[in-house]
């Protein structure tokens, strides 16, 4: 039934639930999800293009939860995600073609800044800050850029949306990790229906995992909304630091 063993399906599934616990209230569940497919012998584009298939209903799930809650207006959301579902579709086209080398060079150290702005930023908490951009300014430059980024390799997609939201939109905590689960979403479903097309992913897989992704953001959900700030700002410098880690000794 599943491309793989049962006990490691079972380990595939518990990891997508730890993932989407973690992805619902700071981003960074692919840090989780895709090492665990490529141990449990994936392909890279495989691997890749799983990660797409689960991530989606975590990031389905949370958003769900965060507007139902009254913390998004997903339909004052719909222009900004459509634009990222395009710009997660050309990422991952662009996933066999374009090396990205150079960009998990670079990619440590945007995570260790965005562990260190956090962990040290004073004063960040629920509360709006004025913001630096207008909404139409951020969906059109902010936004493709990290959907692409999504498209193209993944994890830590969700901790870039929750900076640009928090920094330039000004949002406080919780209101940006709302926001950004419906962006997460849409890039997460655009470079799905890419990687689809190669006929990649790891379907039997990839859904069992996201049935799990749907009850770990759910309960992720519940406890960000319940504690706010306070346990949103230590996970997300806990889940880029691990991140930054990871690709470092990927690279040594």
């Amino acid at each position: 039934m599943f491309e793989v063993s049962l006990a490691l399906a079972a380990a595939l599934i518990g990891a997508a639930f730890a993932a989407g616990f973690v992805d619902a209230i700071a981003g960074g569940g692919g840090l989780i999800t895709l090492p665990a497919l490529l141990l449990a012998g994936a392909s890279p584009l495989e691997a890749l293009s799983t990660n797409k298939v689960q991530g989606t209903f975590g990031a389905a799930t949370a958003a769900m939860a965060y507007a139902r809650a009254g913390h998004v207006n997903l339909r004052g959301q719909i222009g900004a995600a459509v634009l990222a579902f395009g710009c997660g579709a050309a990422g991952a086209a662009l996933a066999g073609l374009v090396p990205t080398g150079w960009l998990r060079l670079g990619l440590p150290v945007i995570l260790i800044a965005i562990a260190a702005f956090f962990a040290m930023k004073p004063g960040l908490s629920d509360d709006d800050r004025a913001a630096r951009l207008r909404p139409a300014t951020f969906s059109a430059f902010v936004v493709p850029l990290i959907a692409c980024y999504d498209g193209l390799i993944g994890p830590g997609a969700g901790s870039f949306y929750m900076i640009g939201f928090v920094v330039l939109a000004g949002y406080g905590v919780l209101k940006a990790t709302a926001h950004t689960k419906l962006l997460n979403f849409a890039s997460n479903l655009g470079g799905l229906l890419t990687f689809a097309l190669y006929g990649a992913p790891w379907w039997v897989v990839g859904l069992a995992m996201g049935a799990a992704q749907i009850a770990g953001a759910r309960l992720g959900a519940q406890l960000a909304m319940r504690i706010g700030a306070r346990v949103i700002k230590p996970l997300l410098v806990i889940t880029s630091t691990a991140l930054a880690l990871r690709l470092i000794w990927q690279m040594l």
